[in-house]
């Protein structure tokens, strides 16, 4: 990589939403610390995604042998939010940190409160005030509060990610932050179908999202290469359709428990996990492992290329309604979150008149299982169903029809998630010169990435339409963690910050500033990172 100067102007401020770093370096020039310690402290608000509001002022808060965590002794969020801190704290730092409910107005203090101004933040929002001798984080809920931990993390040194003891100070700037996220729906998707991914390698993942806010998991868990998850009334999804991958190696599949496992450790973190099963199309793997779902009694033989479009359920057949109902009733039933999602795309094998027979027949059934189905924006060349999401994956060459589709579905009652498949896929080309990777929607730079606004791009779309974003990470190229990690970042969270951050604070000239500054986090949480030549990298 060549070399860069970091750039030397100061981002700017937007009103009374953003102030952030002109005055939170002058606050800290000034401030009585030493020389060495100085450029330890990230001036406040100088995070990823960028905060709702700033404000600095005052000496700031030290993490020292002495602090402890306190939480409310009736609070078990409070508490889970607390020791997950002190985990996380105490490798690098060495200090004991023990988390407490006794009474005091000293240390670090997580509290969950309905005052009035907590609830004007809503559920995910939070307040931190970091001042001499405590740091507090308040929020009206166990979210909130552990997204305002992700925000004093990233406002700690680097080497606090790191697992042995390293050296401090451990200071936190001062002053008062005060957050919400602009959307509710805020997610990135992983393929596991593609190319397999162990429970501890999705854990890691869920990790580095949540890190940036992330709410969602989407999880990818059948296509035409690989069945992913246990069905206990049709065990050969798994057994058989699970047993290959692209290129032919063994693939796999997840037990129930071990779905179970990846969606607990989700929710401890706060993210839910969105199951997808792809149909009618990229089914190729259920075919292949029961011939009574194809159209002719014949089972097609099991898949390992990355071609798309050739496979698809019998429409007209009732069984496969039978075994859409036990797949979803199963999957349900192990799934707290609110949304399971039934694909739809690219089911070229299927006519339009049985596509839209096929939706009509399956919407309901994950209504009748308690869940509200997402589809991918095809679903809105069916009908609908009512509360129905559209996931739009669409991109500059897709055509003003298909486009005008999904707006009037929006307009008729249908929410959206975007993403843009040459701004949000993360698992794109950034250059031509990427060794992983497609290409088939374009390049996707770090700038190309962050540089859309989620509000405005469906024009015509409602702006009220919109629930969120989503970063889909597709693996016909991935097939270790090193290599999500590499094609994730820097983009996810670019993602992450246009899901959270205010329209006003989207600036690529101020972001790329502070996503240059997390790559010393990434060095220490041993993350593997794309040094696009876009962004002012620290020199190492």
């Amino acid at each position: 990589m060549r070399p860069h100067k970091r750039t030397t102007r100061l981002p700017r401020l937007f009103g009374s939403l953003l102030l952030v770093a002109a005055a939170g370096i002058s606050c800290f020039a000034a401030a009585p610390s030493s020389r060495a310690a100085r450029p330890e402290v990230t001036p406040l608000g100088q995070v990823v995604p960028v905060p709702m509001r700033a404000e600095p002022g005052g000496p700031g808060y030290e993490i020292t042998a002495k602090t402890r965590i306190r939480v409310g002794g009736a609070s078990a969020e409070e508490r889970r939010v607390g020791e997950y801190l002190a985990r996380m704290l105490r490798p690098a730092t060495g200090y004991e940190l023990p988390v407490t409910s006794g009474k005091g107005d000293d240390g670090i203090r997580l509290r969950i409160s309905a005052d009035p101004a907590n609830k004007a933040l809503g559920p995910e929002g939070y307040r931190v005030v970091s001042a001499r001798g405590s740091l507090t984080i308040t929020s009206r809920s166990g979210a909130g509060l552990f997204h305002g931990v992700q925000t004093v993390r990233q406002h700690l040194p680097a080497a606090i990610e790191k697992s042995g003891k390293q050296r401090g100070p451990w200071r936190v700037a001062g002053g008062t932050v005060e957050d919400a996220p602009r959307y509710g729906y805020r997610s990135t998707m992983l393929d596991v179908s593609r190319h397999f991914f162990t429970v501890d390698q999705v854990k890691r993942y869920i990790d580095q999202a949540a890190l940036y806010k992330m709410n969602k998991l989407h999880l990818h868990l059948s296509d035409d290469q690989g069945w992913r998850i246990a069905v206990d009334s049709w065990p050969r999804l798994a057994t058989y359709g699970g047993s290959t991958q692209v290129g032919g190696g063994k693939g796999g599949s997840y037990t129930k428990a071990q779905y179970k496992e990846i969606v607990a450790y989700a929710a401890s973190r706060y993210m839910d996990v969105v199951p997808e099963i792809d149909m009618p199309g990229h089914t190729n793997a259920a075919l292949a492992s029961y011939a009574e779902l194809n159209c002719d009694g014949v089972a097609p033989p099991l898949y390992t290329g990355t071609e798309v479009g050739f496979s698809s359920l019998c429409v007209k057949k009732d069984v496969t309604y039978d075994f859409v109902d036990d797949v979803i009733r199963e999957l349900a039933a192990m799934t707290p979150g609110e949304y399971l999602h039934i694909g739809g795309d690219e089911a070229h094998s299927t006519s339009h008149e049985d596509f839209v027979a096929f939706m009509d027949k399956v919407q309901p059934v994950v209504a009748k299982y308690g869940k509200t189905v997402m589809g991918w924006h095809q679903l809105t060349g069916a009908r609908p169903a009512k509360g129905a999401v559209a996931q739009y994956w669409g991109y500059d060459r897709t055509g003003a029809a298909e486009r005008e589709q999904v707006v009037n579905a929006a307009k008729n009652g249908t929410k959206l998630v975007l993403s843009p498949a040459d701004r949000a896929y993360i698992d794109h080309k950034y250059t031509k010169d990427t060794p992983l990777g497609l290409s088939w929607a374009g390049y996707v730079e770090v700038q190309r990435s962050y540089d859309w606004d989620p509000g405005t791009y469906l024009q015509g779309a409602p702006a009220d339409a919109v629930l969120g974003v989503e970063a889909p990470l597709w693996t016909e190229t991935l097939s270790t963690p090193d290599q999500l990690e590499y094609m994730a970042f820097p983009r996810l969270p670019g993602i992450a910050e246009l899901g959270w951050s205010p329209a006003a604070t989207h600036d690529w000239d101020t972001y790329k500033v502070r996503l240059a500054a997390q790559a010393p986090r990434w060095d220490a949480l041993g993350i593997d990172f794309y040094k696009s030549p876009q962004v002012p990298w620290p020199a190492r």
